[in-house]
């Protein structure tokens, strides 16, 4: 599965794509909004942003996808925002907001995961690697809390 420095370097080239092309480059991987996912870390309190695919989303809200490419450990950001769901969701080129992030109940997952995997089979592949059941995350709007000044801002 991919190092923890290899999924690093990942996602700073696509920030850099994204940068350097002033977002018109890097906004939808594989047919898929691409969001800045920004947790509070459980230790540290520091704020961490990652950039993930959304394979649903409704408008208002977002679902992705805890997959680390069918790793055996969980994303960090996963266990970051089980800890504290309130985080802050960007889609390049569009502002920020504060979320409440979720993960998917066993019924709810039911309902989503053959959404998921008939538009984007990678995640089913994904689900094939580990022996982990794959978490779904819904974001959802804040009602009136969340990481609601984004990334930049100090907890």
């Amino acid at each position: 599965m991919p190092a923890d420095a290899l999924l690093r370097a990942m996602n700073a080239g696509h920030r850099a794509l994204l940068v350097l092309s002033r977002g018109r480059v890097g906004r939808v991987a594989a047919g898929m909004p691409v969001l800045e996912l920004t947790t509070t870390g459980r230790r540290t309190g520091r704020r961490h942003t990652v950039l993930l695919t959304a394979p649903l989303h409704d408008g208002a809200g977002y679902v992705v996808v805890a997959s680390r490419g069918g790793d055996d450990r969980p994303p960090a950001w996963l266990v970051n925002l089980t800890a504290d769901p309130r985080v802050h969701v960007r889609p390049p080129g569009a502002p920020g907001r504060a979320m409440h992030a979720r993960v998917a109940g066993p019924a709810e997952r039911a309902e989503l995961w053959p959404r998921i995997v008939a538009g984007h089979p990678l995640y089913a592949r994904y689900q094939e690697r580990t022996s982990r059941e794959i978490a779904v995350v819904v974001l959802a709007p804040a009602l009136g809390h969340g990481v609601a000044d984004g990334p930049d801002s100090s907890p």
